[in-house]
Formats: structure tokens, C-alpha cells, sequence
């Protein structure tokens, strides 16, 4: 009689690796259940019983996602100045939307940015995880003001939007096959821009980008 369930030798966190993968290069609408598991190695009703649903499976995917891929962005939020964040920031994410090892641009963008209305609670998901985010560096900006790293007149919020929308329109563009060459440009356009516009205090040596 055949086995049903859990086959021998599954590891949850090598499957779950697998799908997020598979998320990433075919967002959440494009990637089928058969998809998934044919590349995590497990049948449907283990999916179901290790995971609870593909929508379960998915959020539990950008949370290892955030965990492991985007420990960049938490480090450069420790940065000691404003303009250190948004350099390291900036830099770090063009190597991260580029890597080799990776499929390009970022899994929170391509995960979902379209969904159909029946989806639509995956779509909102993934804007609120990438609006904490901004949050999270608006509140970093806030604390440059308060240490007078940045000028009183400087608006932590809006400074904050700006650099993410940079970050995930490097994200758009990793994935149409830009390079990290010309990626790592843009982003020294932008650190200029966000030292301009905000008045940053500048290191003694100026970070690079690339």
C-alpha cells in the first residue's frame, strides 16, 4: 500500500528554502502548488500538513526571506550616522538584488506587486512588510535628528521614502537584467541626492557605493 503524507528524509527548512526560491523567480500568483512541490520534494498533502496552505507557505517564506536575505538592511540601520545607513543601504541592497547564488531583484517585489483580488490579502502583506520597513529607517532618521546628525528641518519621513523607493526600483530593474555595474551608478546618483536634500553631516571620507 502506498505511503501517504511526509516522505522519508524531509527537512522543512531545505523545502522551505526550495519555495521560496520558486516565489521568488515566479511571484506568488505564478508559482501553482505542482510547482512547489516538485522543487521542494515533498507531495501536496505534505505541503499542506507541514505549511497549512500555499498562502502559509508563502508568508513563511518571506519571513526566512527577511530573516536571511535582508539582515543587510538591519545592519546598515546600526550604522553610526544617517548618511552611513543610506550608503550601506544602497550599496548592500545592489549586491543583494544582484547576486549570482540568487534569482534577481527582491522576493517582496516580485512576490506580489499584481495580484488578483482573490489574492489580494498576499498583495497587502507584502506592502506592509515593505512600508515597516520604511518605517524602520524613518524612525533611524528621526534619532539622526534628535542627535544632530541631521538638520532640525529635515523630514525623516519623507527622506525615508525616498531611499526605498530607490532600493525597490533597483529591485525592478536587477530583475529586467540590469547590472550591478550600472545598478551601483544610480545608487551614487542617489546617496548624493539624499545628502543634498537632507543635509546630511558627511564623514570625513565620504562612503562609496560601490
Amino acid at each position: 500500500m502506498p505511503q501517504r503524507g511526509r516522505p522519508r528524509g524531509f527537512d522543512p527548512d531545505e523545502a522551505l528554502e526550495r519555495a521560496t526560491e520558486v516565489f521568488w523567480r515566479q511571484g506568488y500568483e505564478g508559482a501553482s502548488v505542482s510547482d512547489l512541490t516538485a522543487a521542494m520534494g515533498i507531495n501536496k498533502p505534505s505541503l499542506y500538513a507541514a505549511y497549512g496552505s500555499k498562502e502559509e507557505l508563502f508568508r513563511k517564506a518571506v519571513a526566512r526571506y527577511a530573516e536571511q536575505d535582508m539582515e543587510y538592511a538591519r545592519n546598515a540601520l546600526a550604522q553610526p550616522s544617517a548618511y552611513q545607513v543610506v550608503a550601506a543601504l544602497l550599496r548592500d541592497n545592489v549586491l543583494a538584488v544582484t547576486r549570482p547564488d540568487r534569482p534577481a531583484g527582491c522576493l517582496s517585489i516580485q512576490g506580489g506587486t499584481a495580484c488578483s483580488t482573490e489574492n489580494t490579502p498576499v498583495a497587502g502583506f507584502l506592502a506592509a512588510s515593505r512600508l515597516a520597513g520604511e518605517r524602520a529607517l524613518a524612525d533611524r532618521f528621526t534619532r539622526a535628528v534628535a542627535d544632530g546628525d541631521l538638520p532640525v528641518h529635515a523630514d525623516p519621513a519623507a527622506l525615508a521614502r525616498f531611499v526605498m523607493i530607490v532600493t525597490e526600483g533597483q529591485s525592478v530593474h536587477a530583475a529586467a537584467g540590469v547590472t550591478r555595474g550600472d545598478l551601483q551608478k544610480a545608487a551614487q546618483i542617489a546617496l548624493a541626492g539624499f545628502a543634498a536634500a537632507s543635509g546630511a553631516r558627511l564623514p570625513e571620507h565620504a562612503t562609496e557605493v560601490a
